[in-house]
């Protein structure tokens, strides 16, 4: 009888190892393009600085393609312009999945979007890689997060910033769920520390009517401004700082949105002396991001400055490609198990998937913004950091109910409803 049930187990373990083999061989033997859907804002308030995240993306696919692809096959990408618009976000994500049979989608830049597509990647077990910086409090299986979680941005610039710009803080973003809850976590860091918030104020997404704030700003005489506007609205809002006599010199602002890519449109001569906190700038100094930003130049224009979002897109696409190389097939729930074991020497330096949350380890930079619209590195952690996505400041329990009243008072939406986003 044991010897019966040996054999039997035997058998049926023989006939796995078979399937699978024969599953990994007819992979390999597939020449078809592997379809992937990049899902980013080439129109309305977002555009200013989607559209070169989705540049990135394509140079990575481009160069990956000119390489010999992905296990034989071509990478073939299928652009969807998201209209920084969440909701069409989520439908286009849908049908890139379910019509277009992608095995990837890289998109999305606010948490808005990211949140309201969110249930249709987990619902449809597929995977989203989403390349921003973020307020973190969450974590998904689904979701490849290859910018920065709090503790590898917000939390460290503000503890820069209360060493040395001053104490007294004053916070202004855009009305959705990515300033909401970077503030909130701000408030709870400045507070621990015994510094002061001596204003918040909050503009609806695309919006140029900045003047209120701007005297609030005046006003209230903070050390330094902490700035999470995100999009084309930052324009309005550093022409009326400046209209109001408010220099980098006198009170400074650090921006968590703000990178190399957004300055020209910004006119840089108003934000010299400011600061952003990023993970990577075009000036690191190292001979992969001196090879990245040639060829991302070569590729589309020698004006065109890297950013960190453009550089987190950048791996995104390598660190999917490494983990479609280590499963033997593009098939997302085997993409999924491969990516916890996937490391790249991104421009900014090594880069690593943290298997427990799915984000990257990523090292911190604080950057000064120059007259030329770059950036000099004033201070770095010196190595990459590992993510943590919901801030000890409060339980998970806390901050998902934090984020359950924000979407309650929008109405069920991830950011204020007053104005359309685009």
């Amino acid at each position: 009888m044991r010897l019966r049930t040996l054999l039997i187990v035997i058998v049926f373990v023989g006939i796995g190892l078979a399937g699978i083999l024969i599953g990994r061989a007819l992979a390999a033997q597939n020449t078809s393009p592997i379809r992937v859907g990049i899902l980013h804002a080439l129109s309305g308030t977002m555009a200013i600085s989607e559209r070169s995240v989705v540049d990135a993306t394509m140079m990575a696919i481009e160069e990956i393609n000119a390489a010999g692809g992905v296990l034989g096959r071509q990478i073939e990408p299928i652009l969807v312009d998201s209209q920084s618009d969440w909701d069409y976000s989520a439908q286009q994500a849908e049908r890139l999945i379910s019509t277009e049979g992608v095995d990837v989608v890289f998109g999305c830049w606010t948490s808005a979007c990211r949140r309201t597509v969110r249930p249709v990647f987990e619902s449809l077990n597929h995977l989203l890689v989403y390349p921003i910086q973020y307020e973190g409090l969450e974590s998904s299986p689904n979701i490849l997060y290859t910018g920065a979680a709090p503790n590898q941005q917000i939390i460290p610039a503000v503890k820069w910033s209360l060493d040395n710009l001053g104490t007294r803080f004053y916070l202004v973003g855009s009305d959705y769920v990515f300033p909401r809850s970077a503030n909130a976590i701000i408030r709870d860091q400045v507070t621990s520390l015994r510094g002061t918030i001596v204003g918040e104020s909050y503009i609806l997404l695309g919006s140029t009517d900045v003047d209120a704030v701007v005297a609030d700003i005046v006003a209230t005489e903070p050390d330094v401004i902490l700035n999470t506007i995100n999009g084309d609205s930052n324009i309005a809002f550093f022409r009326a700082l400046r209209d109001a006599g408010v220099t980098s010199d006198e009170l400074p602002t650090l921006s968590f949105s703000i990178s190399e890519s957004e300055l020209p449109t910004l006119d840089t001569a108003r934000l010299v002396g400011d600061y952003a906190a990023w993970n990577y700038f075009q000036s690191v100094d190292s001979a992969e991001n001196a090879r990245f930003v040639a060829q991302f130049q070569a590729r589309y224009g020698a004006d065109r400055v890297t950013s960190d979002p453009i550089e987190a897109a950048y791996f995104g696409v390598y660190l999917w490609a490494q983990a479609v190389r280590t499963a033997g097939t593009p098939e997302v729930s085997e993409v999924q198990r491969a990516l916890g074991d996937q490391s790249f020497n991104a421009p900014g330096g090594i880069v690593s998937i943290d298997p427990e949350s799915n984000h990257t380890w990523r090292t911190v930079r604080i950057g000064q913004i120059r007259s030329d619209g770059q950036f000099d590195i004033v201070w770095d952690s010196g190595n990459p950091i590992r993510p943590v996505p919901y801030p000890i400041y409060r339980t998970q329990e806390s901050w998902d109910g934090f984020l359950n009243d924000l979407y309650l008072s929008w109405g069920g939406s991830w950011a204020n409803p007053g104005l359309p986003a685009n």
